[in-house]
């Protein structure tokens, strides 16, 4: 582990201009090959400099006098320098430099940093992305009260040890309410949103080291679920006398056949669906989550739900083409039609959005480029995630392979 620093303290004169003699002096600190330069809003005669020395020539009474300030500001920095020794804390010239000029003082807290986050991006970030904002602030101002016994926490206070004590908090972390203990993933998710939000801190210069700079994210791997075939059509062909689940169905199974997420779903018009060229009708958007395009081929079972629902005069549509339903809602009514349909799964509006992927279009020989379109996903990394599940289309890709080798023996 590295315990020392190259550290150096320079003054020297920048020359801007040619023809004035005067010129400005300046203080250069460097740690570790790093350098940071500080004007001293002074200017000195060129003649009256000595470059070798750093310092003002002659024995004038104003040489005197401002070659014994530069050693007073030198000692300063070295004092600096040595306490941040003695605190362990990170030394960089920039912490230096705020130091010495007053700048890093401890104005900006962890709550403030949350608030003007989030209220910049009230109108960027969907709503089910902003929440999780807040909770994570929850999590992080608990971890502080807990922890520390303090309401609110400096962002200059925060260090890799703050942040590897707030991980083990939320490991340990036991819900009051109904909700479950949090997972792994869970947890990365909250430490993820953290350094986006430490980010912006830095960005505005609210602080001067980034505590993630060594910190590690450990996610461990989740396979994707979906439906199975026989599973899809269950449902797909169950009618349900309760017209509240009979449009949860008809939501699902659109999703099946479409791939498209709860909040685009929601957010669905008429304007959305357009004529392609090969004379079909597709829908054609840009996802709320990532703003990627997203253009997907109506299949027959889709087309057919969207022409039930239809309805562009239904009362407050402002033009969508499916009734509004929250997501914890549509999640809930998914739950009682596992149990109904008899799929011994976690049946949510996102397993649909896996079931497109797979058993609907993978396992059909979809390519995976067109499957990573249509999903509007911005990697295909993020679509290979779920091809990794369709081990049926592998089987039967190698049976043909089989034959097709038995053939030509």
């Amino acid at each position: 582990m590295k315990t020392t620093n190259t550290f150096g303290i320079r003054f020297f004169l920048k020359n801007n201009s040619t023809d004035d003699l005067e010129i400005p002096l300046y203080v250069r600190i460097t740690v570790d090959g790093t350098r940071v330069d500080i004007s001293l809003k002074r200017k000195i005669n060129v003649y009256d400099w000595n470059h070798v020395l750093g310092s003002a020539k002659g024995s004038k009474e104003s040489s005197k006098s401002l070659n014994h300030y530069l050693k007073e500001l030198e000692a300063r920095i070295i004092q600096i320098y040595q306490e941040f020794q003695l605190q362990k804390a990170t030394i960089t010239a920039d912490a230096i430099k705020h130091e010495l000029l007053g700048t890093n003082t401890k104005e900006h807290t962890v709550s403030m940093l949350f608030e003007y986050h989030n209220e910049k991006y009230r109108n960027v970030l969907a709503w089910g992305t902003l929440k999780n904002y807040f909770t994570t602030q929850k999590y992080v101002m608990t971890f502080a009260k807990s922890q520390y016994g303090i309401e609110d926490y400096f962002l200059q206070d925060i260090n890799y040890r703050f942040l590897n004590e707030f991980e083990l908090y939320l490991v340990n972390y036991e819900p009051h309410d109904h909700h479950k203990p949090l997972a792994n993933n869970g947890i990365m998710k909250h430490l993820e949103r953290f350094r986006k939000v430490i980010n912006l801190a830095l960005r505005m210069e609210w602080m001067v080291k980034d505590p993630f700079a060594k910190f590690s994210f450990r996610y461990q791997k989740v396979e994707r679920t979906c439906l199975t075939p026989a599973e899809l059509k269950r449902i797909e062909e169950k009618q349900f006398d309760i017209q509240r689940l009979q449009y949860i169905r008809d939501l699902f199974i659109f999703s099946c056949y479409t791939g498209i997420s709860y909040i685009d779903t929601m957010n669905l018009t008429h304007n959305d669906i357009v004529l392609g060229l090969d004379g079909e009708y597709w829908i054609s958007i840009s996802r709320q989550k990532t703003q990627q395009k997203s253009k997907v081929p109506l299949l027959p079972e889709a087309l057919d739900i969207i022409r039930f629902y239809q309805d562009k005069d239904r009362p407050y549509s402002k033009g969508k083409i499916f009734p509004l339903i929250s997501n914890q809602k549509l999640n809930a009514y998914l739950k009682e039609i596992a149990i109904i349909c008899n799929v011994d799964k976690n049946l949510t509006f996102h397993l649909a959005r896996h079931t497109f992927a797979t058993t609907v279009t993978l396992l059909n020989g979809v390519p995976i480029e067109t499957v990573s379109k249509m999903l509007g996903h911005a990697s295909i990394k993020t679509t290979q995630i779920y091809a990794k599940v369709v081990e049926k289309k592998v089987s039967d890709d190698m049976k043909k392979l089989r034959r097709k080798l038995s053939k030509a023996k």
